[in-house]
């Protein structure tokens, strides 16, 4: 999915992730629920549209409120389970004992429904 996001009053932290891919032994890469943050970004309206792509860029997202504010998200294609594009929702914990992890990007994302 290619996500939009526009935020339309106030300001927010906004923060995107990537899933960390794995090679494994047959030389196929694989994610295991290790994301990567590749953008955290402090907004305030009025602002630039930001766009997240499918396979880099960001496309795991949150947003955490600094004062009260709206966004609008436009998703493309939509939501679809048949189609293998579900909607879900991550927490995050922070991983601080990875080696080479000094600046704390990475995470490990636990799905909640």
């Amino acid at each position: 999915m290619t996500v939009f996001s526009k935020l339309l009053y106030g300001s927010l932290c906004a923060k995107a992730y990537d899933w960390v891919k794995v090679v494994d032994n047959s030389s196929t890469s694989k994610t295991i629920g290790l994301a990567g943050l590749v953008r955290e970004e402090i907004m305030g309206a009025p602002c630039e549209t930001s766009v997240l792509f499918p396979t880099n860029g960001g496309n795991i997202h949150s947003f955490t409120a600094f004062t009260p504010c709206a966004t609008l998200d436009v998703l493309t294609p939509p939501y679809s389970d048949d189609l293998g594009r579900r909607s879900t929702y991550f927490s995050n914990s922070p991983i601080h004992s990875l080696p080479g992890n000094s600046t704390n990007n990475y995470y490990i994302l636990g799905f909640t429904y």
